[in-house]
């Protein structure tokens, strides 16, 4: 365990204190203070004290695992992420091993379905043209409400959720509450009785495209795999209606930034929220920085002050099960990559 450079992904003390009460008698709990980025699916190497602390150790809990940090643990049994995605900690090594890998999918649920609700809310009610007259200085009602504004309301709306998993049910329950109309992908079909109350309709990865044309509100949610890469490009961007708006808080390479940016600047989607990026930070000179009609976040959808409250439950709960040699929650299917 180690900090790092945002205090909300910082592991407090009293944390740290739970964690060494649920191990008990016969463990030792190994802190390291370092600064670290923890955005995305971990830092792509490990620094040299955390090195030397995870060299013997039995159990890790980081923002994901680096392959030298794997390499380095002679006795590495049990790995726990605290990120969602665990791409970058399924390097070979990794998948042929035995390890068992959890990760903090469901902990992130709640303040990312916030995220991407107010991402809708904000091209719902003309907020981008607000922001765009605020910056001139300029009264444009007309803009905003006229015929070609837009502005509607959520009640009735179709939003389409693009991995039906905690994030998407998440969002499901809130849009569902809103009065909206609440379409669901999920990787393989439901069988009969599966769908939840909140949902009206519910497919497999082959309702992709009924789904794209029919919705509203298009949130992408799913985990980065090989089968989600690219799911997102010119041709399903294609298939969306004009006025609608497409978010993605789930990872920059599940869509195609170059053909998004071609049809916002074309007009053929009314607006996009993006949370996630191919490269993070956004570079400079990306043409979805110029547009008007684009909400961009820097990675936050899952911050919140409630974070370690829900992680530090997690990992008490997987601690009790692991003595007990019992299975573990969150435990990731590393051939799947969730």
């Amino acid at each position: 365990m180690y900090s790092t450079s945002q205090p909300h992904w910082s592991m407090p003390a009293d944390s740290v204190a739970r964690v060494r009460e649920a191990l008990g008698d016969g463990w030792t709990v190994r802190t390291v203070e370092h600064e670290i980025d923890a955005t995305g699916d971990g830092p792509p190497a490990t620094p040299g004290p955390v090195l030397e602390g995870i060299a013997d150790a039995e159990v890790y809990f980081g923002f994901g695992i680096a392959r030298d940090a794997f390499r380095e643990a002679r006795r590495l049994r049990w790995v726990h992420s605290g990120a969602a995605g665990v791409g970058g900690s399924l390097f070979p090594e990794m998948l042929e091993s035995e390890l068992l890998l959890t990760n903090s999918a469901g902990i992130y649920a709640e303040p990312m379905a916030d995220q991407a609700l107010a991402m809708m809310i904000y091209f719902t009610r003309g907020l981008d043209g607000a922001v765009a007259g605020m910056r001139a200085r300029e009264w444009r009602r007309e803009a905003i409400v006229g015929p070609a504004g837009g502005v509607t309301e959520l009640a009735g709306a179709v939003v389409g959720i693009v991995g039906y998993g905690g994030i998407g049910r998440a969002l499901g329950c809130r849009a569902h509450a809103l009065g909206m109309r609440v379409w669901a992908l999920r990787r393989s079909e439901p069988a009969a009785g599966e769908r939840p109350d909140e949902v009206e309709w519910v497919s497999g990865a082959s309702g992709l495209d009924e789904l794209l044309s029919e919705s509203d509100y298009v949130v992408l949610t799913v985990p980065e795999t090989s089968e989600t890469t690219g799911l997102i490009g010119e041709r399903e961007l294609a298939l969306m209606p004009r006025s609608a708006v497409l978010i993605n808080v789930a990872r920059g390479r599940i869509l195609d930034e170059e053909a998004l940016a071609a049809a916002l600047g074309a007009g053929r989607l009314r607006g996009a929220g993006l949370d996630v990026f191919c490269e993070e930070p956004l570079p400079s000179d990306s043409p979805l920085w110029e547009l008007d009609n684009v909400l961009i976040t820097p990675h936050i959808g899952g911050t919140s002050q409630r974070f370690w409250d829900r992680q530090t439950e997690l990992m008490i709960r997987n601690i009790g099960n692991y003595l007990a040699d019992l299975p573990l929650e969150n435990l990731v299917d590393k051939r799947l990559g969730y």
